[in-house]
């Protein structure tokens, strides 16, 4: 339900296999097809969040095991049919991209039918398993991220730079099911944890599209990086939200629900974010522009120990 970021294809740079093949193999088998039409890897992150915002509402009181298991069964399953579903309406897209081009539907080894069952069937246990075993909210969280990211997120990447704002949105729900999903109620708590996501993919993806610009402009991706030769923009973009995160990272002190530890910390970090998008900006070069990618990478654990630790039942 989160996006991937592309390789960067400069010569200087380390030769990554395409996705859908480990390295060395150019032929990969049902077991690897399947691994890449689900996103297994990047999915993972699905998950952990998913993980957290069920620790944060469960601590302070006991932790419902099964519950947690039983939410993270039906969110990964949804988060695997939905990249399905994605791979589907990407087809001619990800056929124009060296690191695409093998996945299994582009390079014909999938039937288009066999990877839409794949999808309607894993999204649809998803939610109905969440529905039955832990609870309607986090059923309907879940079928909305999906939605989202199937019907609005994938064909609106074709036609408006917009996508990234709307990509966020379902990025950031899965500690909000997590959240529900522990039995707490959707409040400030819940909302922090989702605009906490929100901003931060805002300048991690700005990063990579900049990086990744001339592939993405060929494929025909619509882009905030299409055009920006200077990285100016993008870098400008970048600097802006991660400075709404700094801001955004006091609620929590307002609101009352995490302590000084975090109100400290928490502004610091996206500050710091800031700091390496300002000097991409200025300079536009790529070794910035992947300091910034990689600091984005480092912020979001520390961060989310941090707020593990200053969190307040």
């Amino acid at each position: 339900m989160v996006r991937a970021p592309m390789e960067d294809r400069e010569k200087a740079e380390p030769v990554v296999a395409p996705e859908g093949t480990e390295p060395g193999m150019e032929n990969p088998g049902l077991r690897q097809d399947l691994f890449v039409l689900m996103k297994v890897r990047l999915n993972f992150f699905v998950l952990v969040t998913t993980f957290f915002g069920f620790l944060l509402a469960s601590k302070g009181g006991s932790m419902d095991w099964m519950k947690l298991i039983h939410t993270l069964i039906g969110t990964m399953a949804a988060a695997f049919g939905s990249a399905a579903f994605n791979q589907l309406m990407e087809v001619d897209l990800d056929a124009r991209m060296r690191r695409t081009a093998n996945r299994p539907l582009p390079s014909r080894r999938m039937d288009p039918l066999v990877a839409f069952g794949i999808g309607w069937l894993l999204s649809a246990a998803g939610i109905i398993h969440l529905a039955v075993k832990v609870g309607h909210l986090a059923a309907y969280l879940t079928a909305a991220t999906v939605a989202i990211y199937v019907f609005v997120y994938t064909p609106l990447k074709r036609f408006s730079s917009t996508n990234t704002l709307v990509g966020a949105i379902p990025g950031a729900i899965p500690p909000m099911i997590g959240w529900v999903g522990a039995g707490a109620a959707l409040g400030w708590e819940a909302a922090f944890l989702f605009g906490l996501l929100f901003f931060w993919q805002l300048p991690h993806f700005v990063a990579i599209s900049w990086l990744c610009r001339e592939e993405y402009e060929e494929a025909g991706y619509q882009m905030w990086s299409n055009g920006d030769l200077t990285g100016r923009r993008s870098g400008v973009l970048s600097v802006i939200f991660s400075i709404g995160l700094a801001g955004f990272s006091l609620l929590p002190a307002w609101i009352g629900f995490a302590n000084l530890l975090w109100t400290i910390i928490g502004p610091l970090l996206a500050l710091i974010m800031a700091a390496f998008a300002l000097r991409f900006s200025r300079d536009g070069e790529r070794t910035s522009a992947r300091k910034l990618f990689f600091f984005t990478l480092l912020y979001l654990p520390i961060a989310l120990v941090v707020l593990l630790v200053a969190w307040r039942n």
